[in-house]
């Protein structure tokens, strides 16, 4: 059983890694195994560090710049499903209370490339911020397991709001509680 299931991930890695047909790629060669070492969602109340990083438009996201603010960290990917019915709902989100004070959003694609990330957003217009996530990145802030993931931290650093997997209009218009 064992010998199979490691097959059936080595084998699967390969594949999606011949697919790509590049090395320069956030996710690594075998993505199920990186998946299942992915690390549980953060508990509420732990802090929650963020580290600097370049966002798809060019400009640069900073952690100075979240101190007393809010912050929403959304991972996603081109190719999810389940981000595909939620991204919408993050972008709503975002164009209705981009300029309340206070807060920060983040996208963070974990598409294999900065590309094609770009393109995702672009050919659906949304205007949300969103990172690539780089190795570096992903090394210094690790994705939770599953997809996708929405994290709120608080004005304080710490996680107020942990959420794997597809959210509803109501769950992510919940997070404005937040922002006051």
């Amino acid at each position: 059983m064992w010998r199979r299931r490691h097959w059936l991930v080595h084998t699967a890695g390969s594949i999606l890694a011949g697919w790509s047909g590049q090395r320069a790629w956030a996710q690594p060669a075998d993505v199920a195994a990186a998946e299942a070492r992915a690390p549980a969602l953060p508990a509420i109340g732990v802090l929650w560090s963020v580290p600097p990083m370049e966002r798809l438009d060019g400009t640069r996201f900073e952690p100075a710049d979240t101190e007393g603010r809010v912050l929403v960290l959304y991972w996603w990917a081109s190719t999810c499903p389940f981000c595909a019915v939620t991204s919408p709902h993050i972008e709503h989100f975002w164009r209705t209370h981009a300029t309340q004070p206070g807060w920060l959003l983040l996208g963070l694609s974990i598409d294999r490339t900065a590309d094609a990330a770009r393109r995702y957003l672009q050919q659906r217009g949304y205007t949300f911020p969103s990172a690539w996530v780089t190795p570096e990145v992903q090394r210094a802030m690790p994705k939770p397991k599953g997809l996708p993931i929405t994290l709120v931290r608080g004005r304080d650093g710490r996680i107020v709001m942990a959420e794997r997997g597809q959210l509803f209009p109501e769950d992510v218009e919940g997070i404005a509680r937040f922002l006051t």
